[in-house]
């Protein structure tokens, strides 16, 4: 009994971790006076194929968001989803020895999110966002939201605007 009582808890905490980002992305893009995206709310999703399936979008509009640690500190890696980290790459243009994805526990830790859920707004964590360029020439961008059965659909433009990530080749 004491396993599902942490199961419920657990789950309860995910719920509002996923619903307070979802508020912060709200609110970031109306004080930038985006109003035009969409929310779409589906079956839970963990891969880029399955999201892209029930979202009825093309995969590269996907925006995969990465979580990884380049040396001592962490950052997220945004790319298409259609795509694959290019780790070599990533490393030579960060500078950075060691680059490695964040463990479930890091992960959780610093965003409070499951795994695939990420949204692509590093800032949101206070860490630094690195975006392939080859999303930004997609229109629009689709994306978990907090939790693997949200998605929002947002123009291009306006995540550019919003996020400011720094745009680097980090993709194969």
């Amino acid at each position: 009994m004491l396993h599902a009582n942490r199961e419920i808890a657990w789950s309860r905490y995910m719920q509002t971790a996923s619903m307070t980002i979802l508020n912060r992305i709200r609110e970031r893009l109306q004080q930038a006076g985006v109003e035009s995206y969409t929310l779409l709310f589906h079956r839970p999703v963990f891969t880029s194929e399955e999201a892209a399936a029930v979202r009825g979008t093309p995969l590269a509009s996907g925006a995969k968001a990465l979580l990884l640690k380049a040396d001592d500190r962490f950052i997220l890696a945004v790319l298409p989803a259609d795509r694959k980290l290019d780790n070599r790459l990533l490393r030579e243009q960060l500078g950075v020895k060691s680059l490695r994805f964040a463990s479930r526990d890091e992960l959780l830790q610093l965003t409070g999110v499951p795994p695939g859920a990420v949204p692509p707004f590093g800032s949101l964590f206070g860490l630094p966002t690195y975006c392939d360029p080859a999303l930004l020439q997609q229109a629009e961008i689709n994306f978990n939201i907090g939790d693997n059965a949200v998605s929002m659909h947002l123009a291009t433009q306006d995540y550019r605007r919003v996020e400011n990530p720094v745009q680097l080749p980090l993709a194969c």
